[in-house]
C-alpha cells in the first residue's frame, strides 16, 4: 500500500514512513535502502554523523525511481554549527548524496554547551532560501532550544526529530511542536526494541493478528508522527512497512499512550555536547 504523506508548514509533502539508516554500515547501506524502496518506502533518513550519505545517494540513483518520488533527509554534524562551517558541510552533503537538492535538512543536536545552534539555524535559513533544501528543521531540540530558534529566526522549523515511543512520550516537546505547526518525527520509534515485549502491546498485537512492532508503528502513525524504523533484516524491513492496512481503536491508542514512563533510550539533548562526530 502507498505511504500516506503529511503536509509540512511550508506546503512540502513528507512520507510518514521513512527508512532509518543510523548505525547501518556504509558497505551495507546501499543494498538495504534498495530493499526498503522495493518494500514501498519512499523516504530515507541519513545524517553526516552516520557516514553513509554516499551509500544512500547511490541507492537513490540505482533505484530507478524518479527523484520526486523519493524524500531524502540529512542532518548537520555537531562539529559544524558555526555559520560558514554549516554552509560548507551542507555542500558536502549534496556532494555525498550526489543530489542538487535535499528534501529536508536538520540541525542534528542543539549542543547547548556550545550554544551556537541559532547561528547554525541562520545558515540553514540561507540554504532554504537558496532552494537547495526543500525544507529545514531541527532534531533533538527541547522546548527552550526550540523557542530560541523561533525567536531568533525568520523560518519556523518544518520538523523536530526527537526520541518518541510508548515508554517515552516526550509530551512537552510534541505539544510545543504542534502549537507551531511543526511535525514531530520519531527516532527510536520502537524504543530500541524494549517496548515490544510490553504486555499491553503484545495483547493488542495478538488481538489484531499483527506483530508488536507493527502495532507500535501504527500508534505513531495515528498520532501524526513521521517514523523511521531501522532494520538490517529484509523480512523486518517489509514487516515494518505493512502498517497502513489496519487501524488501532481509540481504546488501543489510549492504552499504549498510558505506558509512558519517561524512559529515554538515548542521550538527553541538554547533555549531548560531543563535537567529534
Amino acid at each position: 500500500m502507498s505511504t500516506p504523506t503529511i503536509t509540512l508548514n511550508n506546503g512540502v509533502a513528507i512520507p510518514q514512513l521513512g527508512f532509518g539508516t543510523y548505525k547501518l554500515p556504509a558497505a551495507d547501506t546501499r543494498d538495504l535502502v534498495l530493499r526498503a524502496f522495493d518494500a514501498g518506502y519512499r523516504h530515507v533518513d541519513t545524517a553526516q554523523m552516520y557516514r553513509n550519505e554516499r551509500a544512500v545517494g547511490e541507492a537513490v540513483a540505482a533505484s530507478g525511481l524518479a527523484r520526486d518520488e523519493v524524500f531524502v533527509t540529512s542532518k548537520l554534524n555537531n562539529a559544524f554549527h558555526a555559520h560558514d562551517d554549516a554552509l560548507a558541510a551542507f555542500d558536502r552533503t549534496l556532494d555525498e548524496l550526489r543530489l542538487d537538492v535535499v528534501d529536508l535538512f536538520l540541525i542534528h543536536w542543539p549542543l547547548p554547551a556550545l550554544d551556537r545552534y541559532t547561528e547554525a539555524w541562520g545558515a540553514l535559513e540561507e540554504i532554504y532560501g537558496s532552494g537547495r533544501a526543500r525544507a529545514i528543521g531541527v532534531s533533538n531540540f527541547q522546548p527552550d532550544h526550540l523557542q530560541r530558534v523561533l525567536d531568533a529566526g525568520t523560518v519556523v522549523p518544518a520538523v523536530n526529530q526527537v526520541e518518541v515511543h510508548p515508554w517515552f512520550a516526550n509530551a512537552e516537546v510534541r505539544e510545543l511542536d504542534a502549537a507551531h505547526g511543526i511535525v514531530t518525527e520519531a527516532w527510536s520509534p520502537l524504543g530500541r526494541g524494549r517496548v515490544l515485549d510490553d504486555p499491553t502491546i503484545t495483547r493488542i498485537a495478538a488481538a489484531r493478528s499483527r506483530t508488536p512492532a507493527q502495532v507500535v508503528l501504527r500508534w505513531h502513525v495515528q498520532n501524526g508522527h513521521v517514523v523511521f524504523p531501522k532494520s538490517a533484516t529484509p523480512s523486518r524491513i517489509v514487516e515494518n512497512a505493512r502498517i497502513f492496512d489496519f487501524e488501532l481503536s481509540d481504546a488501543d491508542l489510549a492504552s499504549i499512550s498510558a505506558l509512558d514512563r519517561g524512559a529515554r533510550t538515548g542521550s538527553h539533548p541538554d547533555h549531548e555536547n560531543r563535537t567529534d562526530r
